[in-house]
C-alpha cells in the first residue's frame, strides 16, 4: 500500500470529521420554553378572604387605636341566659384586656394601625413574628367579642325568621336539628374557644369551632353567628355546666342581627 494512498485516506477522514463538526455546530440550539403561567386557583379561602367587613355590617374594626365599644344593652338585660356580673366582667375586664393588649403590641409597629383588625387576622403571616401571636390572640378576642355582643338582645330568642330561617331549614333540615348540632359542637370544643355558624367559600352554611380567640376569617370563612364557650362566658352562673349555658343562650339570640350578617355575607360573595 503506497504512501500516497494512505495520505489520501487520511485526508478523507479528516475532511469527514470536519464536515460532521460543522453540521452539528450549525444546527439551531433548542430554545428553552418558559413554563406556562398557571392561574392561582380560586379556592374557598381566596373567595372568603375578599369579604369585608366582618365586625359590623357596614364597617371594619379599626386598630387606630382599637377601642372598646359599650354594650348595646344593660349588664342585666340578658338575665334569661347570662347574669349581670358575668356580663360586666366579660365586657369590662376580658374584652377590655384584649383591646389594651392589641394596642400595646401595635405600638412597636405603628404602620399596622392603618390596617383593620380583620385585615391583620386574614393575613397573619404579614404580621411581624414577635407580635404575631399577640395580634392573633388579642385581635381575635376583640373581633370575636365585638361580634358577640351584637348577636344577643333582651328581645331575642325564639324561632329564627326571614332568610336565616329558610337557609337553616335547607341546610340542616330544621331549626331544632341545627340547634342540636350547634350545641353539640360547642359542647365538644375542648378547652376554650368558640362555636360558629359560618358561610363558606361555596356560599353554604356550616357549623365550625375555633380554639382560643381564633376567628373563622383566618380560615377563609365568614362568621354569621357564634357563641363564646370560654369558661369566663358562663362559669359564675353555670360552673361546669356548659351544656346548660348553650341551651339557655338561644333565649337571647338576636335573629334580626344574624339576618343582617347573612345578607352582608351573601352580597359580598355574589
Amino acid at each position: 500500500m503506497s504512501i500516497k494512498f494512505l495520505r489520501q485516506q487520511f485526508l478523507l477522514l479528516i475532511t469527514g470529521v470536519f464536515l460532521v463538526f460543522v453540521l452539528l455546530a450549525c444546527q439551531r440550539a433548542p430554545i428553552a420554553e418558559s413554563p406556562t403561567p398557571t392561574a392561582t386557583p380560586v379556592t374557598e379561602r381566596t373567595i372568603a378572604n375578599n369579604q369585608l367587613p366582618v365586625a359590623y355590617p357596614d364597617k371594619e374594626l379599626s386598630a387606630s387605636p382599637a377601642q372598646l365599644s359599650e354594650l348595646p344593652y344593660a349588664d342585666n338585660a340578658l338575665e334569661k341566659a347570662i347574669d349581670a356580673e358575668t356580663m360586666k366582667l366579660h365586657h369590662d375586664r376580658h374584652h377590655a384586656a384584649y383591646v389594651n393588649n392589641l394596642n400595646e403590641a401595635l405600638q412597636k409597629y405603628p404602620e399596622l394601625k392603618n390596617r383593620s383588625v380583620e385585615a391583620m387576622l386574614r393575613d397573619l403571616n404579614s404580621i411581624p413574628e414577635d407580635i404575631r401571636q399577640t395580634v392573633r390572640n388579642n385581635g381575635g378576642g376583640h373581633l370575636n367579642h365585638t361580634i358577640f355582643w351584637q348577636l344577643m338582645s333582651p328581645d331575642g330568642g325564639g324561632q329564627p325568621t326571614g332568610e336565616i330561617a329558610q337557609q337553616i331549614n335547607q341546610t340542616f333540615g330544621s331549626f331544632d336539628a341545627f340547634r342540636k348540632q350547634f350545641n353539640e359542637a360547642g359542647g365538644d370544643r375542648f378547652g376554650s374557644g368558640w362555636v360558629w355558624l359560618v358561610r363558606n367559600g361555596q356560599n353554604q352554611l356550616q357549623i365550625v369551632t375555633t380554639p382560643n380567640q381564633d376567628n373563622p376569617i383566618t380560615d377563609g370563612l365568614y362568621p354569621i353567628m357564634g357563641n363564646d364557650v370560654w369558661e369566663h362566658a358562663y362559669y359564675l352562673r353555670y360552673q361546669n355546666r356548659r351544656a346548660e349555658y348553650l341551651n339557655n343562650w338561644w333565649n337571647v339570640v338576636n335573629w334580626p342581627e344574624i339576618n343582617r350578617r347573612l345578607q352582608a355575607a351573601s352580597r359580598q360573595q355574589s
